[in-house]
């Protein structure tokens, strides 16, 4: 996964650009990347993140980011901001994609005579790709509209150019574009969280294949939004920050109807509620209010040390972090039924470990109520789970337990209340150790969100969704 933040101002930027950019670390762990414009120079600075946090990368370099302009960004993937000096004029680019066709791209362009300079984990840069297929066509807008033509999976973008900023969202709108203001001042960011204390105001909401231009005083439509849009429920159910409007939906708000939802048709009996931090917290409150039982914190997140974080790349790394940035409370487990609310299973092997110590500090019963649908397939178009194959995800493992290699009624598995989701949901409460396990439908889920069906992506749930 990843975000970014761009800003384009009658003064000095780089404050802004920087704790702009550092409100966007939830999203990604691997690198982290800025970019300021200075009378025609452009200064970069890119570091790794998987030891360290944004703050502490970039902190000391501040002073070197002159200029009214810049972009940074926080990657999941391949070091950004790249650097292009082209028939376009020269550009710096940061993305949030992920390119499924990266191989067959990369052969087009270098028979095209084109050539790659960033090498990421030993294999092409993508950002670069995307920068090259802009690069191919007569104008920022067309060439914006060539990349969104040739990959197969998702970006969105921000240059930063001679004469201002052109923001571009995902042709699907897959992944957030956001448009802040302030006096003299402009920002586009992937969170919209990064805007209040900065002194920006939400501005507009830029759509699915919709390219804006910004300079300090003006926002101008380069291309008009595309009609069909199909934006990742996940940003509500797991990775989108608790504050954040997306679509005007304030992700606190749809966990927290999520959570009444699904109480008002559970008729578990518990002594009450807690949610996993962070993201399951909204739901268990949502939960506990429309159970009418208590809401208690009987596992705290530790943020001296561990604050704000997306799910690292390295499995046993993530596990460890699992474990150690939640502390469980025994003084509220002992011998309490408590109903956990959380945000998805992917693996199960965290929620394993978590459930395993609760029953260790005493826990009698633990109910535990998912926020989404289980997860069936990995997702073709983002990276917000580190899942590479189906056979991963704890779900797909059990399936294919039932069924063998080839499945060919996954639909019956995806479809709450048949038998075969039934079994399936049975399985994974008994391997987990769970007293009782139930998921969200994706109806409910859909319905908490707030937005018609077809404008939601919920293929890593049923496979359904536009390619």
């Amino acid at each position: 996964m990843g975000g970014f933040f761009g800003t384009i101002s009658n003064e000095e930027c780089a404050t802004d650009l920087f704790y702009g950019t550092d409100y966007n670390s939830h999203l990604g762990t691997r690198r982290g990347g800025m970019a300021t414009l200075h009378e025609g120079v452009f200064n970069r600075s890119i570091h790794n993140l998987e030891s360290s946090y944004f703050r502490s990368r970039f902190e000391s370099e501040l002073s070197k980011f002159k200029g009214n302009s810049g972009v940074g960004v926080i990657s999941d993937t391949d070091p950004q901001p790249i650097f292009m000096n082209t028939h376009l004029g020269r550009f710096a680019l940061v993305t949030v994609a992920k390119v499924n066709n990266i191989s067959e791209l990369e052969k087009e362009l270098i028979d095209k005579g084109c050539h790659f300079s960033e090498l990421s984990s030993g294999d092409i840069n993508q950002t670069e790709l995307i920068a090259l297929l802009i690069a191919q066509c007569d104008n920022f807008v067309d060439g914006i509209e060539n990349v969104y033509n040739k990959i197969k999976g998702s970006c969105s973008m921000v240059l930063l150019t001679d004469d201002g900023l052109i923001a571009a969202r995902d042709k699907w709108g897959r992944t957030p574009v956001m448009i802040g203001k302030k006096e003299n001042a402009y920002a586009v960011s992937s969170e919209p969280c990064s805007f209040p204390n900065l002194g920006y105001e939400l501005e507009y909401n830029v759509g699915p294949g919709e390219i804006v231009k910004l300079t300090a005083t003006e926002m101008t439509q380069l291309r008009k939004p595309n009609k069909e849009m199909q934006v990742c429920s996940f940003l509500w159910v797991y990775y989108g920050y608790p504050v954040s409007d997306y679509e005007g939906i304030n992700v606190d708000t749809a966990r927290y109807d999520s959570g009444m939802r699904m109480s008002k048709k559970d008729d578990v009996e518990a002594d009450y509620v807690s949610g996993i931090p962070d993201s399951g917290i909204g739901m268990a409150m949502g939960y506990a209010e429309g159970k009418g039982i208590p809401y208690r914190r009987a596992i705290v997140k530790y943020t001296p040390t561990w604050p704000r974080s997306f799910t690292p790349a390295n499995q046993a790394v993530r596990d460890l972090v699992a474990k150690m940035k939640l502390i469980p409370n025994k003084a509220v487990l002992k011998d309490k039924r408590v109903i956990f609310c959380d945000d998805s299973i992917v693996r199960g092997t965290q929620l394993r470990d978590n459930v395993n110590i609760l029953y260790g500090y005493g826990a009698k019963e633990v109910h535990m109520r998912i926020g989404c649908p289980p997860i069936l397939h990995s997702c073709p178009f983002l990276g917000f789970s580190a899942s590479k194959s189906p056979l991963e995800l704890i779900a797909r493992r059990i399936i294919q337990e039932f069924e063998g290699d080839d499945p060919k009624n996954l639909d019956q598995y995806a479809t709450t209340g048949t038998p075969e989701y039934t079994k399936m949901v049975d399985e994974i409460r008994t391997r987990l150790n769970i007293t009782t396990l139930k998921f969200n439908t994706v109806e409910d889920l859909i319905a908490s969100i707030g937005l018609a069906k077809e404008s939601v992506c919920t293929h890593c749930y049923n496979g359904c969704s536009h390619f």
